[in-house]
């Protein structure tokens, strides 16, 4: 089973437009994510995809694969629905690699593939840190995730769950934003119309557990730090060594 790393990027952020272009120590966001998601050892191939033709360009710049995409998707999962129609039966895995997230860790992008070729039942995984910080949990910007026993999620929230009515230790998890999917699940995903829960929650993996797929969540050695906003740069220069 092949697999591609997908990187969406669009230009038009409400909170930093450009965003992908930014520059963090010489080198575009863009670029670094780029670089990370090379690392890993279990993608045969990393695509950038995007709307924007200065995006396009500047990834063809520093010797990456790049794929136009409409500028009328939704989502970073629908640009990949549209990247794998293009691939046609080329790979089987598809991982959706955030954009805005320089320091992704190769080997996580490793562990959500091997989950997805070692069990055939896994329709969809995804990435989750144990959460260190009372402030965290009650920041609603800070996802959630509550996991069964044998590791899936149950429920995704930005309200600290779960509620802990007794004061008793409990652990809690914070969603990452990376994703892996099978071919047919990408699929059966992207022609999904929007839930209630997604649209009150505005988190689009919610419309999945609402339409039944089991999501498989993998508990990451490494925190995620993504720039949202131009003060992000700063701090992600100084963890860049």
């Amino acid at each position: 089973m092949k697999a591609i790393g997908i990187i969406p990027s669009r230009y038009a952020s409400s909170r930093f437009p450009g965003k992908p272009l930014a520059i963090i120590k010489k080198k575009t966001l863009l670029e670094r994510v780029w670089l990370r998601a090379k690392q890993s050892r279990l993608l045969d191939e990393v695509v950038i995809a995007t709307d924007h033709r200065k995006i396009f360009d500047t990834a063809k710049s520093f010797g990456a694969l790049a794929v136009m995409t409409s500028k009328d998707l939704k989502s970073g999962t629908d640009r990949l629905a549209e990247v794998a129609a293009k691939k046609g039966k080329s790979f089987e895995i598809f991982i959706n690699v955030q954009g805005d997230e320089p320091l992704i860790s190769p080997s996580l992008i490793d562990r959500l593939v091997t989950a997805l070729k070692r069990d055939p039942s896994v329709q969809m995984v995804t990435a989750v840190y144990p959460i260190k910080k009372k402030s965290e949990i009650d920041d609603p910007n800070v996802v959630k995730a509550v996991l069964d026993k044998n590791g899936f999620a149950i429920y995704f929230s930005r309200c600290p769950i779960p509620y802990n009515r007794l004061g008793k230790k409990v652990s809690y998890f914070k969603h990452l934003g990376i994703y892996g999917y099978r071919r047919k699940s990408l699929r059966a995903f992207s022609r999904m119309a929007q839930t209630p829960l997604e649209n009150a929650e505005q988190l689009e993996q919610l419309r999945a557990l609402e339409n039944g797929f089991r999501i498989k969540a993998v508990v990451s050695r490494h925190d995620s730090f993504g720039v949202d906003v131009p003060k992000d740069v700063k701090k992600i220069e100084r963890m860049v060594k």
